[in-house]
C-alpha cells in the first residue's frame, strides 16, 4: 500500500478540518478509499497536531444522498491543473488559501460559488 501526500498546514486555525475517518463517514466510503482519493489527487490533506486532516471546505452536501457529503465538483480538476502547472502539493494548497482581491476571498472559498470556473481558469493561466 503506497502512502498519500500530506501538505504543510497553511490553513488558519479557524478553518474547519475533518479527520480521515470523519471524511470517510461523510462520504459514505471506507477510510481506505479516502486514502486512495488522496493518492489520486481528488483531495488534499494536511497534518495538524499529528493527525492527518482534510479541510472541511473541500466537501459539500450531496443532494442525491441526504445526510452524506461529496467532494466539491471543481476541486479534483483544480488540483490537477495546479499540479500539471508545476505546483507541488504544498504550493497548490497555499495558492487555494491565499487571498485574491479579485475574487470573493480565497480561491478555495470561490469554489463554492458561481466563480468556481473562474478559479480553475486562473489556475490554468498560471501554468502558461
Amino acid at each position: 500500500m503506497s502512502t498519500f501526500p500530506v501538505c504543510e498546514d497553511v490553513l488558519a486555525e479557524s478553518d474547519e478540518v475533518l479527520s480521515l475517518p470523519d471524511v470517510a463517514e461523510a462520504l459514505g466510503i471506507p477510510v481506505t478509499r479516502v486514502h486512495q482519493l488522496l493518492r489520486e489527487d481528488q483531495l488534499l490533506a494536511v497534518r495538524r497536531d499529528d493527525i492527518v486532516v482534510v479541510p472541511a471546505v473541500f466537501l459539500d452536501a450531496d443532494q442525491e444522498r441526504p445526510g452524506r457529503s461529496r467532494i466539491l465538483k471543481q476541486l479534483p480538476g483544480l488540483i490537477a491543473v495546479l499540479r500539471d502547472g508545476g505546483f507541488d502539493y504544498d504550493g497548490a494548497l497555499a495558492w487555494m488559501y491565499e487571498d485574491d482581491p479579485s475574487l470573493p476571498g480565497r480561491p478555495v472559498d470561490a469554489l463554492r460559488t458561481h466563480s468556481a470556473r473562474e478559479v480553475v481558469r486562473r489556475a490554468q493561466a498560471l501554468a502558461l
